[in-house]
């Protein structure tokens, strides 16, 4: 199916008509991408990667183009749709994404790996690419991913409930300073006003989400949702019976998780025993 185009002949999808914009603007002020960059003060690269669709860039590099080009908020009004457009993500899980965009309180199980709404870029790309992901797929993967981040931001941001398994803690990224870093957010995350962190210790033993990573979304209508995911697939559960089964054995898991200051602890303690990089 062809892009859907409005009256102005530009998409109606997010993610394009936020390049062809950048395109056509840059093409109205007659600059080349090296001028852009060196009146901006970003590498002239970016906003070729940003006209091609390879990135989004960040907030701060779309306020300057707005500044630039005299649209104040036009551009990154457009980014903000383009960073949440659920239609980035595969198939499977663009419903639960319109649902977790709207949800007004969520709670969330981890196995293995940092829930995405609290991961870095590094941890993401990383953990993107050991799905099979490359290339500029592997770079809108990231971007979608990290654009989620944003529900979490703000004063009006609905509150989050993560537990940790501690494996969560002690499998990291190849690079130590990248996981470093996811460490270091964790804990800034943890004192969000908005966001409580537990983490279920090893020595708990066995317990009813040992392999089901699971997040359920209260919604506006007063329904909760659950998606459930294993190393195979991921599910979107509605019917009432099944989600309060699992609520039971969320309830029964967190049980068993330390309290919030004491996995803060645990958390510090890890990012101790991360190496530095050695100085130069």
């Amino acid at each position: 199916m062809p892009p859907r185009r409005a009256v102005t002949g530009r998409s109606q999808e997010p993610r394009r008509r936020f390049i062809e914009e950048l395109r056509a603007l840059r093409a109205q002020s007659g600059d080349s991408l090296r001028k852009l960059g060196d009146v901006l003060g970003w590498d002239y690269s970016l906003f070729g990667k940003m006209e091609s669709g390879e990135t989004l860039g960040g907030p701060e590099v779309v306020q300057a183009l707005d500044q630039h080009y005299g649209t104040p908020g036009f551009l990154l009004t457009l980014w903000e749709l383009a960073a949440g457009d659920p239609t980035q993500f595969q198939e499977q899980y663009r419903r639960y994404m319109a649902l977790e965009a709207e949800a007004t309180s969520l709670w969330h199980y981890a196995v293995s790996a940092p829930p995405g709404l609290l991961q870095t870029d590094g941890y993401a790309r990383e953990a993107l690419a050991a799905g099979g992901f490359r290339g500029d797929e592997l770079n809108q993967q990231v971007e979608a991913r990290i654009g989620r981040r944003a529900l979490l931001a703000g004063d009006d941001a609905p509150p989050f409930r993560t537990v940790l398994s501690e494996a969560v803690l002690r499998t990291p990224l190849q690079e130590p300073e990248e996981w470093r870093r996811q460490l270091a957010h964790l804990l800034e995350a943890a004192d969000s006003p908005n966001i409580t962190l537990h983490v279920v210790p090893q020595t708990v033993g066995l317990h009813g989400l040992m392999n089901t990573a699971i997040m359920f979304l209260r919604l506006a209508d007063g329904r909760t949702v659950a998606y459930t995911e294993n190393d195979i697939r991921g599910q979107l559960i509605e019917e009432i019976d099944q989600v309060e089964r699992l609520l039971r054995t969320y309830d029964a898991v967190r049980d068993l998780a330390l309290s919030p200051g004491e996995s803060r602890k645990v958390i510090t303690q890890m990012l101790e025993e991360v190496p530095c990089a050695p100085s130069t």
